[in-house]
């Protein structure tokens, strides 16, 4: 691209969803190494903007060790007169794209999360200064965002500036969404689309509404709307809500139509308040993993700054391994934390009396918004670290799973077959609260399952399609 001569490297869309393994990085910044980390967009007067300014406080890449990893903080400054601070938000999100078209540049996630790695073969092209990415976010930033007149960004790797940086950084973030709170889905005509993610997740399509923040956490339908206005034919769109098909699972008809337009017809239905049946799907970049525990009927959640297991003996990799992608996955379900304090938040499978077990730091962090009668029936790691302890800890402080408990046993005892119960030889070889069978590209999910059987075969599928030839 002729606007970027002076880059050491190419620079274009051919190189979003580039992923630099750890064996070929020269150095990471930010991640889940260390605990500052940060990008902000700040809206700010003309006079305040010194335009195209770059500032780089700290070491510089050139004089970062090989191998290591820094803390990190980019700060965007923009000015113009139709700029409003609402656009902040979408801003920002647009700093994971243009630093992504970058050659052997990686950046993930969002906000106090942010991943980016630098690979060897492009520092040893030249890409050994945050002078050259400031340039690209410049001009990028301009080209595609021509409401921006002025902008200037700066660089932090220094550990005191950046601490400082980033708690300014957070109390920002704390303040943006709530303003967001208080409008519900029901009091608008209009929702919005993200599609910023694809490049990573190609079936992937963010569903954005007053009460489900996008699952990164950076965008709320504010944002959507104001970054739908601003650019009509950019990542983030305009969704009609059409019919309202289910008001407990969150079905509209105008989602649905958004949703296999955008995926290519590969996500033909979206249920936005449950993570069961047809939930939204997850790109990669979610704050929070919110999954199925069949042992106690529950959820659990585990954020992406958790570096233990989780009470089910995961990690939050292996666990967001198992929705990302822009999946439909029964079960598990990309969140943010945001999303955590609406009152949508996984409204058809029970909301909070559901939720059994997350982090004590995501806990606290959302205990205003978690009903007064189970912010103590709900555990932490301090509580519970297994399985086992889990379902102490449940029944010793009465969760209202416990009750679902009941109600199983009596389910399954009042559907097994008489004749089961009269002759001793069958016996039951398999029982589940939710039993998961996958045949023929189906997924069956049986619930509250006890089968009985005299005889079990077991056939390879390899065998029948033979047999049926």
């Amino acid at each position: 691209m002729s606007m970027f001569k002076d880059v050491p490297v190419d620079v274009g869309v051919i190189y979003e969803g580039e992923r630099i393994r750890k064996e070929d990085m020269h150095v990471e910044l930010g991640g889940p190494k260390v605990k500052e980390k940060f990008e902000l967009a700040r809206v700010k007067k003309p006079e305040e903007i010194e335009d195209e300014k770059i500032t780089i406080i700290g070491p510089d890449l050139k004089d970062m060790e090989e191998g290591k990893t820094y803390p990190f903080g980019i700060l965007i400054e923009v000015a113009g007169p139709t700029l409003e601070p609402e656009l902040e938000g979408v801003i920002e999100r647009r700093i994971h794209a243009y630093c992504n078209y970058i050659e052997g540049f990686m950046h993930l996630n969002q906000r106090y999360d942010i991943w980016l790695r630098l690979g060897k073969k492009s520092f040893q092209k030249g890409l050994n200064s945050f002078q050259y990415v400031g340039k690209v976010l410049h001009r990028l930033f301009k080209s595609e965002l021509p409401i921006i007149e002025k902008i200037q960004v700066t660089f932090i790797t220094d550990p005191e500036k950046l601490k400082e940086l980033y708690n300014e950084a957070v109390q920002i973030y704390e303040a943006r969404d709530a303003r967001a709170r208080g409008l519900k889905d029901e009091e608008v005509d209009k929702f919005y689309g993200c599609i910023l993610c694809q490049s990573f997740a190609p079936t992937h399509v963010c569903v954005i509404t007053p009460q489900r923040y996008s699952n990164c956490g950076a965008i709320s339908w504010f944002d959507g709307r104001a970054a739908a206005n601003v650019d009509p034919k950019g990542p983030v769109f305009t969704v009609e809500k059409g019919d309202l098909l289910d008001p407990v699972k969150g079905e509209f008809s105008g989602v649905n139509d958004a949703v296999k337009k955008k995926s290519l017809g590969e996500i033909m239905r979206v249920w936005l308040y449950t993570a069961f049946g047809y939930p939204h799907t997850s790109c990669g970049c979610f704050e929070a993993v919110a999954f199925y525990i069949p042992e106690v009927d529950g959820f659990g959640i585990i954020h992406r700054g958790y570096r233990d297991i989780a009470v089910n003996g995961l990690g939050f990799s292996t666990l967001a391994d198992s929705t990302a992608g822009g999946r439909q996955v029964d079960g598990f379900h990309g969140i943010s934390i945001e999303y955590m304090r609406s009152p949508k938040f996984l409204q058809a499978d029970g909301g909070w009396g559901r939720v059994v077990w997350l982090p004590k730091e995501v806990k606290e962090r959302v205990k205003d918004f978690i009903p007064a009668e189970l912010l103590d029936k709900v555990a932490t790691e301090e509580e519970a670290k297994t399985i086992d302890e889990l379902k102490t800890f449940l029944k010793e402080h009465n969760h209202p799973v416990v009750e679902r408990w009941k109600e199983e046993i009596v389910a399954v005892e009042e559907a097994a077959p008489a004749e089961a119960k009269e002759e001793a030889a069958p016996m039951p070889v398999v029982t589940a609260t939710t039993l998961p069978i996958t045949a023929g590209g189906f997924k069956i999910i049986l619930k509250d399952a006890k089968i009985y059987a005299k005889k079990v075969i077991v056939r390879s599928m390899k065998s029948e399609k033979s047999e049926k030839r």
